[in-house]
């Protein structure tokens, strides 16, 4: 074994040879296997009986089409994590295909490990099979039960935002984020591709998209994968990218593509080492163009390629399941397909995959589904803070002082930027309203984000700025916020409250989230997604009714009190109790209006904490 382990580690480490290239097939062979068992199998997990109608699912529900290219993706994922030791997570921006990130977490062990029950024997493989998308047991898609996710494909277009708050501030962090070119079309993920310009080589971490094109949505072609090679390119090197093309020929074999993949990435991660070193040592403050990859397979790619006569591999009709068993004869196709894997060359008698595939997996933290970064919980650490009762208004009596209550706020959290200039784990995020929303005082400390072009007139910006409100899309801000998060840091975002609406979704899917990982004991809680609405309704007069919507209350009040919190503070002392309470809070979804205008002040500092508490 030891031995065996030298000389594997030997090939990890080594340029690009065929023995390395067949064995990460083989792994890729594996991971299919156990994801087209997940969609249909209930009992006989590698086929070792007679295949029968009963050891099928009665009724089949999932996704084929995404998962075999984000299984290949994945084991190239760990090639490069062992050749290159990187700190790496995964993120799925696919709205479906869980089943991909479940077999890969199965075969790393990490499956097994939050779940026992799941076991690494017949018996687990089994109930893995079983459990997918079947009633009390595990959602279709990258959902919080999975370990590694941090990304829950149920709404698309915000898995490059997530990616990029992920490496906010986490310097040695590489992040690869999928992009299923159907999600490439929504307009958070459109506007996403610009978060390049707010990233920090010297500071942040890295984000290495890749543009997953199969071709179809559920029933029509996808726009990237109908445009020329030229249009595509120019696409991404107008939005700062540096596009590599890793794309499947009619001629080409499944080893010529891990060939050009496994190029591809290499390429991709010395160029990301190269300018991050650049940075980090020269201080170069030039924005770089980044690496990433277009990668082109079929989609459904190794499933079924015609059923019924009518062409499943390659077409629209691989998006779900791609073989229906109401038919007798189907039976004969689906064994045909899942003993196109090889299975028994895969595992061994009891059901483990065989050792020397189980060493393409890096190991411990550095699997990507064991990666503290995607349970953030684990990394996290209190945020310091103020006594926010020095930083209150002097109320003589009730209704006797007028202030403003975002100004007196904005100091307390000037100070917080102070205290936690060590620990770089606090940012605000908002889209252009930070100076609006009278948050004055934050930029005695702390400057905006921004890597693109600057001039002599622009204000309040840094490559190192911590307040994120360079870009005019809430979409792309709480994207950012909820990466962060998730990967366990602290901050909130402002917006106004007509406007906030924007993100009613993305509250609510996060929402879900927190609701998921409450019962799971091993996901560790996380600093609370804090909204303040400002501009609120009632101030709107001179911008009249186009800016007056009190909605969003309405949108998180139907919501379960477990998970959300709303606060309505009628002064700047009591806007202080709730936002110091809120930012110390986990777990929750947590709303506050306040007022920005000049308006009277009520209650006393002693007074607001009773009134508060």
């Amino acid at each position: 074994v030891h031995t065996m382990n030298e000389q594997n580690n030997c090939l990890e480490k080594q340029p690009l040879c065929d023995e390395m290239l067949q064995k990460m097939d083989a792994y890729w062979r594996a991971t299919n296997y156990l994801s087209a068992g997940q969609l249909y199998l209930l009992d006989n997990p590698l086929m070792r009986k007679p295949l029968t109608m009963d050891d099928v699912k009665k009724k089949i529900v999932g996704h084929w089409g995404t998962v075999p290219g984000q299984n290949f993706i994945y084991v190239h994922c760990n090639r490069v994590i062992k050749r290159y030791d990187l700190d790496m997570i995964y993120i799925s921006g696919p709205g479906h295909g869980g089943n991909f990130l479940i077999a890969n977490t199965y075969l790393e062990g990490t499956y097994s490990e939050v779940y026992p029950n799941i076991s690494q024997d017949e018996e687990g493989m089994q109930k893995m099979f079983k459990q997918f998308s079947f009633p009390c047991g595990v959602p279709s898609h990258c959902a919080p039960e999975t370990p590694g996710s941090i990304n829950e494909g149920g709404e698309l277009g915000y898995s490059i935002a997530h990616a990029f708050g992920s490496v906010f501030d986490n310097p040695d962090l590489i992040t690869t984020v999928i992009v299923g070119d159907g999600e490439a079309e929504t307009g958070p993920l459109a506007t996403a591709w610009h978060s390049n310009k707010f990233l920090n080589p010297a500071t942040d971490g890295a984000v290495l998209p890749i543009l997953h094109l199969n071709e179809y949505k559920i029933s029509n072609p996808t726009v990237f994968s109908h445009i020329s090679h030229d249009e595509v390119e120019s696409f991404f090197h107008g939005c700062g990218w540096k596009p590599y093309f890793v794309e499947k020929s009619a001629e080409d074999t499944e080893m010529d593509m891990h060939k050009k993949m496994a190029e591809a990435v290499d390429a991709c991660i010395e160029e990301i080492k190269a300018i991050q070193k650049n940075a980090r040592e020269t201080g170069d403050k030039k924005r770089p163009f980044w690496p990433m990859i277009v990668m082109r397979t079929p989609k459904g790619w190794t499933g079924p390629k015609v059923v019924d006569g009518e062409v499943i591999e390659g077409s629209f009709r691989a998006h779900q399941v791609p073989i229906t068993m109401e038919k007798p004869e189907h039976l004969d196709i689906l064994k045909e397909w899942l003993l196109s894997y090889k299975p028994e060359e895969l595992f061994t008698e009891d059901y483990q995959l065989i050792p020397e595939l189980k060493e393409i997996a890096p190991k411990g933290d550095h699997r990507i589904s064991a990666n503290p970064h995607a349970n953030g919980g684990l990394l996290l650490r209190d945020l310091r803070t103020p006594d926010f009762t020095k930083y209150g208004v002097d109320v003589t009596a009730p209704g006797a002082v007028k202030a403003q209550d975002m100004i007196e706020l904005g100091a307390y959290i000037r100070d917080i930027f102070k205290l936690n200039k060590e620990n770089k784990n606090f940012r605000i995020f908002g889209p252009d309203e930070s100076m609006s929303n009278r948050l004055y005082h934050v930029f005695e400390e702390q400057n905006r984000s921004w890597n693109a072009e600057m001039v002599d007139n622009d204000d309040c910006l840094a490559t190192d700025g911590r307040i994120m409100d360079g870009m005019l899309s809430e979409n792309m801000c709480e994207g950012w916020l909820e990466g962060y998060l998730l990967t366990g840091r602290h901050g909130f975002f402002a917006s106004y409250e007509a406007f906030i609406r924007v993100v009613d979704s993305m509250a609510a899917q996060h929402a879900k989230w927190l609701k998921v990982t409450n019962q799971l004991s091993w996901r560790q809680p996380i600093a609370s997604l804090n909204f303040i609405l400002t501009s609120n309704v009632w101030q709107q007069d001179h911008n009249g009714f186009t800016h007056q919507d009190p909605g969003f209350l309405d949108h998180i009040a139907n919501k379960k009190a477990d998970v959300v919190r709303m606060y309505l503070p009628p002064d700047a002392n009591c806007l202080l109790s709730c936002f110091d309470h809120c930012m110390k809070s986990k777990n929750y979804v947590n709303a506050i209006v306040a007022s920005k205008h000049p308006s009277c002040q009520w209650l006393t500092m002693e007074q607001a904490v009773k009134h508060c508490s």
